[in-house]
């Protein structure tokens, strides 16, 4: 098992982007220097003359888990730019600590490293920006706030429900409901946050590879017990009906969490959608960076760090043109009880389509990208 870095290291020393080996063709690798405190390593296709899509990974992703879809964009007229966003990767300039910079990490400043992307690729807007997961929330944003920009939006398997109210938020007593079940719980987005996590994932006894594996494997639409549907409400008993991805047992760590529904070797030779030379993009890198980067994003959300600010946005809309994509076995659509019919109703007000994919779960460009492909064009186009 490789060790990961020695805490206070940021991506080795890896200077180089990543290489045409484990790239499909057409798509290159690249560093921009200067964005906001940051040097972005970033995967782009497509001619740079051409209309701009930018693309958005989640955790724990990366610019490459957009490779399947880049190449399809690209040869139908689009320059498509996905970056390994601040804390991932081979990006650099970002505090690695955990009793660092956490303010850097704030959903504005996310906002602003994407804003500052394009002004040093010379662009002064995008036809779409595009998000997956947490990237999902990035892009909200920036369509939210720059719709002069992202002139469109496609939001993949996390629902948005709009800025922050003034009021305060409603149930802070959940995690105690959820530790006196019958069955203690805990909620993952919390775990996230404890000093723990990092190396509970990057130092785990079965190694960063593997745990990555399994965890691919528990919330994608290969793992049978994700039958998602949505949830009456924000109570623990409510939400103890997810998977174990999500409402974890109070008594584990996400790495022994997953390592219970690891994939038999049989079905990992069988796993098409991300066969073991790909998954060995992702462990290399992390194995090298450790989770800290992406953690400190959850950090931000349950210390409600830049909230202040974000309820200046308090009832403003998206206005451009938006789209919804997720895998239909994909439980990160009702983790939110309300969010995806909130997104519909009140926060986009030009929905132009909620899709739900059969075949796919939480990893839905990975899992189906002919699938997203198919319903990106005609938007884009629209």
């Amino acid at each position: 098992m490789s060790e990961p870095p020695a805490s206070g290291t940021i991506n080795g020393t890896i200077n180089e982007p990543l290489g045409s080996d484990v790239l499909p063709a057409g798509v290159r690798a690249r560093f921009v220097d200067g964005v906001n405190g940051l040097r972005i390593h970033l995967l782009e296709a497509g001619q740079p003359e051409h209309p701009c899509v930018l693309l958005l990974h989640g955790f724990p992703e990366l610019a490459y888990s957009w490779r399947k879809v880049m190449p399809a964009l690209a040869g139908a007229g689009y320059h498509v730019i996905a970056p390994d966003q601040r804390g991932y990767g081979r990006t650099t300039g970002w505090d690695p600590e955990y009793d660092g910079d956490l303010g850097s990490f704030r959903q504005l400043n996310l906002v602003r490293d994407m804003i500052g992307l394009l002004a040093a690729l010379g662009r002064t807007s995008v036809a779409a920006v595009v998000g997956h997961d947490f990237g999902a929330s990035v892009a909200a944003w920036c369509a939210l706030l720059r719709p002069d920009i992202f002139r469109a939006v496609t939001l993949m398997s996390a629902p948005f429900t709009g800025p922050p109210g003034l009021a305060p938020a409603a149930g802070a007593g959940i995690h105690q409901a959820l530790a006196a079940l019958d069955r203690p719980r805990k909620h993952y987005q919390w775990y996230y946050a404890t000093r723990e996590a990092n190396a509970d994932m990057s130092r785990c006894r079965q190694g960063v590879h593997a745990f990555l594996r399994a965890y691919y494997h528990h919330k994608s639409a290969d793992w049978p017990g994700n039958r998602p549907f949505p949830l009456s409400g924000w109570t623990a008993a409510e939400l103890a009906r997810m998977p174990t991805y999500y409402i974890m047992d109070l008594d584990r760590d996400m790495a022994q969490t997953v390592a219970q529904e690891m994939p038999a070797v049989a079905d990992i030779a069988a796993c098409r959608w991300l066969p073991d030379h790909e998954l060995r993009v992702y462990s290399r890198e992390y194995e090298r960076t450790g989770f800290q980067g992406g953690l400190q994003w959850y950090r931000c959300r349950t210390q409600g760090i830049g909230n202040a600010e974000l309820q200046v946005f308090s009832g403003r809309s998206i206005d451009v043109p938006s789209m919804f994509v997720a895998g239909r076995s994909d439980w990160g659509i009702y983790q939110s009880p309300g969010a995806i019919e909130r997104m519909q109703t009140n926060v986009c007000t030009q929905m132009r389509g909620c899709h739900m994919l059969d075949g796919a779960g939480h990893w839905v460009q990975q899992e189906k990208p002919d699938d997203v492909i198919s319903l990106l064009l005609p938007f884009l186009d629209g």
